[in-house]
């Protein structure tokens, strides 16, 4: 009996402490004078929860992690405290009178009509805090791991309330209770997508390394719509990623922005202190902050620094200027709060983010949130087996975790709309005429179109969609049709090729490959990391500069010249490769082809020895007949490292996501004799270097690009090195945008090009222009080149030789002590989208395929 009263008291104090637990209590009191302050409105906003204090002003409201209680009363200022697991139980809410200062010696609440740094005390302030930042950052220790739980949401924004009961909200109730009401900006908001993600953060400090583990990832929304729907979901993490106020540069919306505390914040910035006040139980010095440029790419914000002589940030907010240079944001907020553990560390726990954008004032606006919560952070030795691999892990399974899973650690908890998101899925696709948008919709985004459906995924794809019409000069009219199989057919085995057919001479061509993935892929094998075997073959015409292009040779909007074009080849070629990434990003590549080439247009393959023993730079009308082809095969072999490259998956290919990681590649190609029909032994051996270099005090950044490579063997001139040309009125960074095609012939080159976005920084302080947000670019390329005696026709050494053979018209050779150089100079940002440049070629103008000047066009949409 004793044993039954015992454990039913147990229950019911078990019970009573969940329920203490599960609220927040406290009382709300004025910050002069600690007196109450009576019937205090305490209110999650957007979420219908809220409560009033009574006459001591003490209060009892449940408690919502992740969401944020505002404290209001009439005659204060509004406090607002973003609950968390580690929110105490028990709050004691100091409000301040408005339009109250406190004077204190340290405390300046006027500012000044023309700032001054010297003898300032909030630079001196915010000098100590820049001093005492590197033993306040977290990287100061040993090692360290900790949870990492974000919430990244897409919807409409500012919904009008007038059209709730009108219209397609009327039409479709169900609609209508996804609205809701924002409790970031206490805006009407329609929630379109939801993701979750959970991952582990490990640190190192010697040798210095970082590791990401992904154990959870969970998305729904329209993005499910889209077989390639986490492209929206990568590039929202990539572009409105976290924010590190420790470092000295903010890599934010694809640009730097320079931190608050950052080593340049003194000259960037101007600072002044308005108030003392506590943050939570902590007695902090208020700071607001402005760029000396407000369109340059920084913040304005508020920081509160810990009043003590640690200097430690307790809160930063963050916000973009109303004349900032960022395109598409209308407001923009970032909250960071720094929680003081038992042990006297200051760690971030909260980094939120709110980001409204509109593109034009007619199209519906949007809004972006990212909740952040860090956790379990521990300090202790990590073991090596667990710093191994990559920077970036993903754990088996961590796409398909269970309700339990995500209920112990989701930190912030789902609002009504986002509980529904399902049903709210299952309403769209129920529409009339759904399945015709949708369909519309993916090959304008996605560039090809599906043969499946969500609940029937595809199996097979047609595209790409811009490939099925272009032309070339030897086609004329070129009509094309593609497709390949997805993983949906089979995981490991795939398929893709088309068929195409050229108007003018009736030519047909082809290509088909199949890939064996050693690895499941979720859709297609280049999925990183890539572990494939593909074996092709095919039939086409192309320009020997069509390798070189980052989209398909086919693209409609590529196949306009500014060249006039009369030299092409025909290949037929067969390849066997096999490529296997590393998941520290090392790329190792192998390959076999073979491969015959056949003259098109105004070119021939005439060797020397079909010549009388007179050398010509050309031949004369009674040469002897060219060679109809000749036949290569080679075997090759490269590697390619970059160790922080992020990516991105389209149906056509996978593209890089962040521009700033560095990479370096190396490959060597060895013709084999008498292989496979081969007629030529060579060697070939090529290397690239790219990086990204960000200036100090917003002055953009400089891409450097080196290339580099020789071909060691005497070969015809359809081995000899290429330039890299850029033959279309796209813009091209990688490309030499004014050599012709063909027009240099090199055995041994280097490549240097830099190119720099100046982000403004010189349009913003003119009066005229600044309003236009325009913003500069300039570009410098240079080409040095080479052709050994052993490869030049044009010695009377190499009479009569078999392999070499007569250059086409227009093809020369550079010479070594003169590289190639042009330059160009343009304006990004034009109407938020165009890109336009003038491209000058500053020698070798005398050869008669050189052009002096070019313009040159991209739509290029930044933030």
């Amino acid at each position: 009996m004793i044993t039954k009263r015992f454990a039913l008291l147990s229950c019911s104090l078990f019970l009573s402490l969940l329920s203490v637990w599960a609220q927040i209590r406290g009382v709300v009191v004025d910050a002069d004078d600690g007196y109450p302050v009576p019937y205090a409105s305490v209110l999650y906003k957007g979420n219908d929860i809220g409560a009033k204090c009574d006459g001591e002003g003490r209060f009892t409201i449940s408690r919502h992690n992740g969401w944020r209680l505002t404290f209001s009363a009439v005659g204060y200022q509004s406090q607002i405290v973003n609950v968390s697991s580690s929110t105490p139980v028990t709050l004691t809410i100091r409000l301040k009178q408005e339009q109250q200062t406190l004077q204190e010696v340290t405390v300046k609440s006027k500012r000044s009509s023309r700032y001054r740094r010297k003898d300032n005390p909030a630079v001196e302030l915010m000098r100590k805090v820049i001093a005492h930042k590197k033993q306040n950052d977290l990287k100061q220790h040993d090692f360290y791991r900790y949870t990492n739980y974000q919430k990244l949401g897409l919807g409409l924004n500012d919904v009008n309330p007038l059209m709730l009961d009108k219209g397609i909200f009327k039409k479709y109730p169900w609609l209508a209770s996804q609205v809701e009401v924002s409790q970031y900006n206490d805006k009407l908001v329609l929630p379109l997508t939801v993701d979750e993600t959970v991952t582990e953060h490990l640190y190192r400090k010697n040798p210095k390394k970082e590791k990401t583990i992904t154990i959870g990832q969970k998305s729904s929304g329209v993005n499910d719509l889209f077989q390639t729907g986490n492209i929206l979901t990568t590039v929202m993490r990539d572009v409105f990623s976290d924010v590190n106020i420790y470092d000295d540069y903010i890599l934010l919306l694809r640009h730097k922005f320079s931190s608050p505390i950052g080593r340049d914040a003194i000259q960037f910035y101007r600072f002044y202190i308005t108030d003392t006040v506590y943050v939570g139980h902590d007695r902090c010095i208020h700071l607001d902050f402005v760029p000396n440029n407000q369109q340059d790419f920084g913040f304005r914000g508020q920081i509160f620094i810990v009043d003590d002589s640690t200097y430690q940030v307790k809160r930063c907010e963050l916000s973009l200027p109303k004349s900032t240079d960022v395109n598409w944001i209308e407001g923009f907020q970032c909250m960071q709060e720094f929680t003081k553990q038992p042990d006297g560390e200051w760690l971030l726990t909260i980094d939120d983010m709110i980001v409204e954008l509109m593109v034009t004032d007619f199209i519906t606006r949007a809004i972006i949130t990212r909740t952040t919560r860090r956790s379990d952070f521990d300090f202790s030795p990590i073991a090596k087996s667990d710093m191994k691999g990559g920077e970036e892990e993903v754990v088996p399974g961590s796409t398909h975790r269970d309700e339990a899973f995500w209920n112990r650690h989701r930190m912030v908890e789902f609002t009504k709309s986002e509980r529904q998101m399902g049903s709210f899925l299952s309403h769209i696709e129920q529409l009339k005429g759904f399945r015709y948008v949708i369909f519309v919709l993916k090959a304008l985004f996605e560039n090809y179109l599906e043969t499946g459906s969500r609940e029937h995924p595809s199996k097979f794809d047609v595209g790409p969609v811009n490939t099925m019409v272009s032309q070339n000069f030897y086609d004329g009219l070129r009509l094309r049709m593609s497709g390949q199989t997805t993983a949906n057919l089979n995981p490991h085995w795939y398929a893709k090729g088309y068929y195409a057919h050229g108007m003018r001479h009736n030519e047909n061509y082809y290509n088909a490959e199949i890939t064996y993935s050693l690895r499941k892929c979720e859709y297609l094998p280049q999925e990183f990391p890539m572990r494939a075997i593909s074996v092709s073959s095919g039939r086409d015409v192309a320009l020997p500069s069509d390798k070189y292009g980052p989209s398909d040779k086919d693209n409609v909007f590529k196949s306009f010249k500014v060249h006039d074009i009369d030299k092409m080849f025909m290949y037929n070629t067969q390849k066997l490769n096999f490529d296997y990434e590393t998941a520290g990003h090392l790329r190792v590549s192998l390959g076999l082809k073979t491969e015959k080439l056949n003259p098109i247009g105004n070119i021939a393959f005439i060797p020397l020895s079909s010549m009388s023993s007179k050398m010509n730079s050309s031949p004369s009308t009674t040469t002897p007949a060219s060679l109809s082809d000749i036949r290569t095969t080679e075997a090759t072999f490269g590697l390619r490292l970059a160790p922080k490259e992020k990516f991105f998956n389209t149906k056509q290919r996978r593209r890089t996501l962040n521009k700033d990681a560095w990479f370096v590649s190396i490959q060597h190609t060895m013709g084999l004799n008498h292989f496979i029909g081969g007629q030529y032994k060579y060697n070939f051996s090529e290397m690239e270097f790219y990086r990204r270099n960000w200036l100090p005090m917003s002055w953009g950044r400089i891409d450097l690009r080196m290339k580099a490579g020789a071909q060691w063997n005497q070969v015809p001139y359809p081995l000899l090195i290429m330039p890299q040309a850029n033959l279309s009125y796209i813009l091209d960074y990688s490309a030499f945008n004014m050599i012709n095609n063909m027009e240099f012939l090199n055995d041994r080159y280097a490549s240097l090009m830099l190119t720099w976005e100046m982000g403004g920084k010189l349009f913003n302080r003119i009066p005229l222009l600044r309003k236009l947000k325009w913003r500069e670019v300039a570009e410098f390329k240079t080409l040095w080149g080479r052709l050994s005696d052993k490869n030049n026709p044009f010695l009377q050494n190499n009479a009569g030789s078999g392999v070499l053979m007569y250059f086409p018209e227009g093809s020369s050779v550079l010479d070594g002590k003169q590289p190639y150089m042009e330059y160009a100079v343009g304006v990004q940002n034009i109407f938020n989208l165009i890109q336009i440049e003038y491209v000058r070629r500053l020698n070798y103008l005398n050869l008669p395929t050189a052009q002096k000047h070019g313009i040159r066009i991209v739509i290029n949409p930044t933030f």
